[in-house]
Order: structure tokens, then C-alpha cells, then sequence
């Protein structure tokens, strides 16, 4: 496989700094501790310019290459999340209740590689932005980053990310043009009867059992409302009522998750969604409100950069490991981002393994000389030196 020979150099180097990351995992926007470490290595690079504090703990670094030419975003996340730890590793989290269960430890060493081997060689023309971005998992970093201007104030002109994908072939590159993950709203609902004593529910109205017929009519949407192909998901992730056997409770709550690729999707659901709950309420005499909080948009990869994304992939991974994927469900807020520039997001397979968010995860340390040098030969292909 034709990693970069001095990026392979790099390989204790990106483990070490990996593996001290993996026992420092931060959530959400608080990533100081990971952002401090990333900007003490990135002013050992010499990167050109450093601007810190973008999204509270995010870094945007300048690499100037030869002569004049556009900017070239690279992104890698970089916080953990709230989840213990079961891998019994000699770095594992020394914060309790938080894990990197996703990989953006490896993530953000990745592009530290990338980073280091840019300011050595500068191989290239123009700039390129070092995006490290805080609070992926929930908090929407990535938006942040864009409303505060990172897109127009570095005049990035197109943007990439790598995710890696546990179960995938090591060290193959997995992207698709167009979607290639959903939205993800969250809907929350809670019902209002009327609580009682157990044995006399006809002096009561009962939100257990409108709650147990409202899960199941939300499951009428995907089954009876949706064109079977429009890609779909809701699931209903908790019902919280009650407090022993002989009360019939008052109030009930009820959320789950909508992921959905299309927009008219999104509203039909919505819409069934409201009009369902209206009538399960009026159905059951009691009160139902209904609130949906809408949240990353789905990830939709750039055709051309795509295109260009994975012939660079090829190069690295060779022909037979790049492969056009099938769309996910999960989300992702590098989103943003490529709503803003054209782009692609990438999966680097990294082989056998638990996957994302289990508390046996471990990144692949070996993938991230694949990853990194993804990144340089995708710098220095888009914007070669005048001449080259």
C-alpha cells in the first residue's frame, strides 16, 4: 500500500500522540485539554498561522504552500463520548464516564500527520486550513464553526473529512457522491391525563396505554405514509411514566429519532407526526404536546469532488479498495460544512473490531499513516506547484 514514505516515519509519532489523546476524552465544545495539546504540536510544525478559540476549543492552522493559489480545507473532529471505558488498555480514559468511543482521537492524529508533513514540504500551492473541530457527537461544532465565518474569513474553497469504519476492509476508502448520511431529528412528546388509583381506572385517564398506542401509530409513517424508496428511520428510544404497580400515573414522555436524506421526507413526517399525535390525544381524551427539535442536516458529498476524492483515494489504497458505499443512517455535522463548500466525507475501513460507540472501541493506530497520507496527496493534487 503506498503510504507516503516519510508519513510512514510518522507512524510511532501518530500512535503516541493518539494514544495520549485516548486517555484525555472531552465532550462537547470542552475540548481544552485536546485543543491545547493540538496547538502545541502544530506550533512545533511551524504551521504559518494559528487561530485558536473558533467554537470555544476549536483551531483553524494556515499551511501557505508555493506562490499564489486557493485554500484546501482538511477537518478532523476531535472531542469523545459521555460512556465508560471497557478495553482494559494500558491508555485508556482516565476521566470516568467518557470514552473515545468514535475514533476522533485517531481522527485528530491523522490530520496532525498530514499537518506535520505539509509544513515540511509544502508541496503544493496556495493554502491549506487544518480544521480541528470540537463537539461532533452532539453540539454541533462543525455549525458553529461555519456561523462564526471560518469558510469566508479563510476562504476555504472546498473541504474534506475522513471518518474510519470498523468492519470495513482495512485501510479501503468508502464514499459515495451525493447523500451519504441522514438528518437526524429528535422528537419528544408528553402526554397529560389523568392519575388515579390502579384499581378504579375508570376514574383515571390512563397515559400509559395512549402512550403504548401512539408508539405503535408512529410506526404507521414509515410503513403506510413513506414511497418505499425514500430511505426512512423513526424509533422511539424512551417511554418514561409511572412510579409503582398500584398508580395510574398522570403524565408520560415519550422521545425518539427521526433520519431521514430528503427534506419533503422530513416534512411529511412531521406532519403525519403532528397530525397523528393530535389525534391519539383527542382518541384518548387527554392532552399530548408534540416538540421536534431538527438537527444536523444530512451529509452530501460534492459529485466532481467525490469523483476526485476517490481517484486520490486509489492512489493511496489502490484501485480495488475504493468502494462507492451504501447511504448510513447515522449523522454527521461535517454537514455544515459541505453545505457551505463542495466537498466530500470519506470512511477509512480499519478492519475487525468493535464498532463506533461500544465500550470495547479502539481505533486502528495502522490506518492513520493511510488516512494522513490521503490527506497530502489530496492537497497536493488539487493545488500542485505552478509547473510541476
Amino acid at each position: 500500500m503506498p503510504v507516503v514514505n516519510r508519513i510512514a516515519d510518522m507512524s510511532d509519532d501518530m500512535t503516541a500522540w493518539r494514544r495520549h489523546l485516548h486517555t484525555i476524552p472531552e465532550l462537547g465544545l470542552e475540548c481544552h485539554q485536546t485543543a491545547a495539546f493540538v496547538a502545541e504540536r502544530l506550533r512545533e510544525f511551524g504551521v504559518d498561522e494559528m487561530h485558536e478559540g473558533i467554537a470555544t476549543t476549536g483551531i483553524v492552522a494556515i499551511i501557505n504552500g508555493q506562490g499564489e493559489g486557493p485554500t484546501i480545507g482538511l477537518r478532523a473532529d476531535m472531542d469523545a463520548l459521555p460512556m465508560s471505558e471497557e478495553t482494559g488498555l494500558e491508555y485508556a480514559s482516565k476521566h470516568e464516564g467518557r470514552m473515545h468511543a468514535c475514533g476522533h482521537d485517531g481522527h485528530t492524529a491523522m490530520l496532525l500527520g498530514a499537518a506535520k508533513y505539509l509544513s515540511e514540504t509544502r508541496n503544493f500551492s496556495g493554502r491549506v486550513a487544518l480544521i480541528f473541530q470540537p463537539a461532533e457527537e452532539f453540539g454541533g461544532g462543525g455549525e458553529v464553526m461555519v456561523r462564526e465565518g471560518i469558510m469566508d474569513t479563510f476562504e476555504i474553497s472546498q473541504v474534506y473529512a475522513i471518518h474510519n469504519a470498523p468492519g470495513k476492509d482495512f485501510g479501503s476508502f468508502n464514499t459515495r457522491p451525493g447523500p451519504i448520511m441522514a438528518a437526524a431529528d429528535t422528537f419528544h412528546i408528553h402526554i397529560t391525563g389523568k392519575g388515579g388509583h390502579a384499581a378504579r381506572p375508570h376514574d383515571s385517564i390512563d397515559p400509559v396505554v395512549a402512550a403504548c398506542s401512539l408508539v405503535q401509530a408512529l410506526q404507521t409513517i414509515v410503513s403506510r405514509n413513506r414511497n418505499p424508496l425514500d430511505q426512512l428511520v423513526i424509533s422511539t428510544t424512551q417511554i418514561h411514566t409511572g412510579t409503582t404497580d398500584n398508580v395510574i400515573p398522570e403524565t408520560c414522555y415519550i422521545n425518539g429519532t427521526v433520519r431521514t436524506f430528503d427534506k419533503e421526507v422530513q416534512a411529511m413526517v412531521v406532519r403525519r407526526m403532528e397530525e397523528i399525535v393530535a389525534g391519539q390525544a383527542a382518541t384518548f381524551g387527554l392532552e399530548a404536546e408534540l416538540k421536534i427539535e431538527f438537527g444536523y442536516p444530512p451529509t452530501v458529498n460534492d459529485a466532481q469532488k467525490t469523483v476526485f476524492a476517490s481517484e486520490v483515494a486509489g492512489e493511496v489504497a489502490g484501485e480495488a479498495g475504493v468502494h462507492e458505499t451504501n447511504p448510513v443512517m447515522g449523522a454527521e455535522d461535517f454537514s455544515y460544512m459541505l453545505e457551505k463548500r463542495p466537498g466530500a466525507y470519506l470512511m477509512l475501513g480499519q478492519g475487525d473490531g468493535a464498532g463506533v460507540h461500544h465500550p470495547k472501541y479502539n481505533f486502528n493506530d495502522d490506518i492513520a499513516p493511510i488516512g494522513a497520507s490521503f490527506f497530502v496527496r489530496l492537497v497536493e493534487r488539487a493545488q500542485p506547484v505552478a509547473g510541476s
